[in-house]
């Protein structure tokens, strides 16, 4: 029941953030001095997003603001909490991977040096596998920052191509698309993004054309944002939104695009891609679930070999020493 301009000095209240702050004293005084949210909400738009602007935009003109603001909440929680399990799910395999190359780095680098001076010592001749991590050892020693500093450069490289070559990006999320058990996961994902958001548009009053063109802001995947967006040249021209997804079945599913159709045809086309986007969220869980159960195995006995062939290295040329 508090106007806009008394709930925001509240929220300014229990604001840690400096520059939240800063955003926020901004919004006070553009609201104070008559300034719809949205416009305010508008000039921080890198910050709250078109998606974010336009259910407030649309709650103040049709006076449904409060609703609309728990639509947006409800919406933002879910986001959060996909992405929150998705990071979970990870966690445990990239621990193991970096615990795997810590373990063998420190072995490599601090260990064997010790071991090569005995080896050289020695009248026998080492086994291939010794000889390769001896070059390895003495290589990361002379090289060892320059590899760092390569790698970081390689890193940043890789980051600045995502950011500002979309054809790279493209090319990225192509290769996610097509790989095995990682494809069905991108596309589920995906596809609880679009039903979720879009649905979410609808509901707060947005047009179709227009919930689109937002809708298309929000994928981080290329493939899906450029199909997206081509969307809504297609609605405006009369063609069903079901019709102009079954062009394309390699990104949406056949149950998404018919109960897209279904929605269309009934008029619970806001229902029904609520259902959409629960439906793929709790198939994101089973995907990703799936997708760990692979990759921890993977990663054992890649970190068994890693290790084994560490110590194969070290322990052949001891054993040929004892049977001389």
């Amino acid at each position: 029941g508090l106007p806009v301009y008394e709930g925001l000095k509240i929220i300014r209240k229990q604001t840690t953030s400096k520059s939240l702050l800063r955003i926020i004293d901004d919004l006070i005084t553009d609201v104070n001095n008559g300034k719809f949210l949205a416009d305010s909400l508008a000039k921080h738009r890198r910050v709250f997003g078109d998606f974010f602007v336009s259910i407030i935009r649309v709650g103040e003109s049709s006076g449904t603001l409060s609703k609309n603001l728990i639509y947006l909440a409800e919406e933002m929680e879910k986001a959060r909490d996909l992405k929150g399990k998705i990071k979970a799910a990870l966690i445990y395999p990239i621990i193991l991977l970096v615990v795997t190359l810590s373990i063998v780095s420190f072995l490599v680098i601090f260990v064997f040096p010790k071991l090569i001076s005995v080896f050289a010592s020695l009248s026998i001749e080492l086994p291939a596998t010794t000889r390769i991590m001896i070059f390895v050892s003495q290589f990361l020693l002379a090289y060892g920052h320059f590899v760092v500093i390569g790698l970081i450069l390689f890193a940043i490289f890789i980051r600045l191509l995502f950011k500002h070559a979309e054809w790279f990006h493209a090319a990225v999320n192509w290769v996610m698309l097509y790989t095995p058990v990682l494809g069905s996961t991108t596309t589920a994902i995906n596809s609880a993004n679009f039903s979720r958001v879009l649905g979410l548009l609808l509901k707060s009053g947005i047009t179709i054309v227009e919930g689109v063109t937002i809708t298309s802001q929000t994928f981080d995947n290329v493939l899906y944002k450029r199909a997206i967006a081509r969307a809504t040249d297609a609605i405006q021209k009369g063609e069903t939104m079901a019709s102009y997804l079954e062009q394309h079945k390699n990104l949406f599913s056949p149950l998404l695009i018919g109960l897209i159709e279904i929605g269309e045809t009934t008029g619970n086309l806001e229902e029904n891609l609520e259902y959409i986007a629960q439906f793929y969220a709790t198939e994101v869980e089973i995907k990703i679930r799936n997708l760990t159960a692979v990759m921890e195995p993977m990663l054992l006995l890649f970190m068994g070999a890693l290790v084994g062939f560490v110590a194969v290295s070290i322990i052949t040329p001891i054993y040929k020493i004892t049977n001389i």
